[in-house]
């Protein structure tokens, strides 16, 4: 039954354009023939190459074939490399310390394009095929809001509240085609950064996730019983080469993507929280993104000063909160990222990781901005540092302590009476 709002909808837009994103797999195909029934639209399929392995050509003849009037491919690789992974690998950016946020930074890139392609069509409406208890929704929503305000947003998840199961009957039901079946209900998405994977027994928090739902990561236990080492160039913050060897953006988050998950590397199981307020179980695969990110913050230990590694903690935070909750066009995540782009003006160097067996360790790092000095830090022969200085740099360094001892003697004789009052009473040894 439609609500209210819906029928609305339906009479005010008669044979109208909507752009569907379109990912080719069960929600957003059963949406293109929803969406012609329920609302009357004119359905523009949008399939985007944010480097998933499905074939964005077969994904939007597979568009039309449902009912799609028109339908387009679009690569975003380069654009979401450069536009949205290296502003987060520049940033660090983990969810909740953990996730590398592979799918949430590819939403806002989508969201963009959608706009573009209204725009071209003169498509008055959007819609995406995210569900009202997940993040994406909002990402979307708040996204296409900030780049478009004058464009409508249709979730037909939102409003068609159906299982998984319902929807794969319906589409048996209308011959749609799916690239799904009941006895595989995964729910998966991948790009460049990273895949996710969720639903079906993933949804018991208690149980280990099968090796059947893993693709990009072989288990731990099968990885080769000898380490492997990568070393990883980066220039201001930016990975530029792997062992030497200068690589194209894309060519190299996809060779250390396949390097690192041969090696087990990359394997995330989280209960996260989303913003909606639910707690999910969420299991990822991000190889290429665990093994940069730790090489990255290696590289910045080398060559940022304490109090800008201290005080960029706080803005990495921030970021990925931002990110996650899909601010990522707010005025606050603009001004953060001119700040960590400052803080990358000398993160240039190499650093030498050891991928065994699900670990990724650093073995190495150096760079011609290296704050680290030898003639400093040594105890061996060669040591510069004078020893003599350490004596002044303590007494002031300690002396507000010291002031303030002399200034609350009582404070601290009372810090010294509570310490002690315990012993009171106890007899001495032997006279018992």
């Amino acid at each position: 039954m439609q609500s209210s709002s819906t029928r609305e909808i339906k009479d005010e837009i008669q044979r109208k354009k909507v752009v569907l994103a379109y990912s080719g797999g069960l929600d957003t195909s059963v949406a293109i023939r929803w969406l012609e029934e329920v609302y009357g639209l004119d359905v523009v399929a949008v399939s985007i190459n944010i480097g998933q392995p499905n074939d964005v050509e077969s994904n939007i003849e597979r568009a039309r074939n449902i009912g799609a009037i028109s339908a387009y491919a679009i690569d975003a690789r380069k654009d979401f490399v450069e536009n949205y992974i290296w502003p987060s690998l520049k940033a660090n950016a983990l969810y909740q310390g953990v996730y590398p946020l592979s799918t949430a930074i590819a939403r806002p890139l989508i969201a963009k394009v959608l706009v573009d392609v209204a725009r071209k069509e003169g498509a008055e409406y959007i819609a995406h095929g995210c569900t009202a208890k997940g993040n994406d929704q909002v990402r979307f929503d708040v996204s296409i809001g900030a780049l478009a305000p004058d464009i409508q947003i249709i979730a037909p998840l939102r409003e068609w509240v159906m299982t998984r199961e319902a929807e794969i009957d319906y589409a048996i039901k209308e011959k749609i085609p799916i690239p799904v079946k009941k006895a595989c209900p995964y729910s998966t998405d991948e790009n460049l950064w990273g895949r996710s994977c969720e639903c079906g027994i993933l949804e018991d928090a208690s149980r280990e996730p099968p090796e059947e739902s893993r693709r990009w990561t072989i288990s731990p236990i099968k990885a080769p019983d000898t380490p492997t080492y990568v070393q990883i160039g980066f220039k201001e913050g930016i990975p530029i080469s792997l062992d030497n060897e200068k690589l194209p953006p894309i060519e190299l988050i996809e060779r250390l993507n396949d390097i690192a998950g041969a090696n087990g590397v990359g394997r995330i199981d989280h209960v996260e929280d989303r913003l909606i307020g639910i707690k999910s179980r969420e299991t990822y695969e991000c190889p290429a993104a665990v093994t940069l990110i730790k090489a990255h913050q290696a590289l910045e230990g080398m060559v940022l000063t304490r109090d800008v590694l201290s005080y960029k903690k706080g803005a990495e935070q921030r970021f990925s909160e931002l990110a996650y909750d899909g601010q990522w066009y707010s005025p606050l995540r603009d001004a953060l990222n001119a700040f960590i782009d400052k803080t990358q003006e000398f993160v240039t160097g190499t650093v030498r990781v050891k991928l065994y067996k699900g670990s990724v360790d650093i073995v190495g790092r150096e760079s011609p901005y290296s704050l680290y000095n030898k003639e400093l830090a040594t105890y061996a022969g060669g040591d510069s540092f004078d020893h003599t200085s350490a004596r002044g740099f303590i007494y002031v360094w300690g002396l507000p302590l010291r002031t303030a001892a002399l200034a609350h003697p009582s404070g601290q004789s009372n810090k010294v009476a509570c310490c002690q009052e315990p012993s009171q009473g106890v007899e001495e040894p032997g006279k018992r």
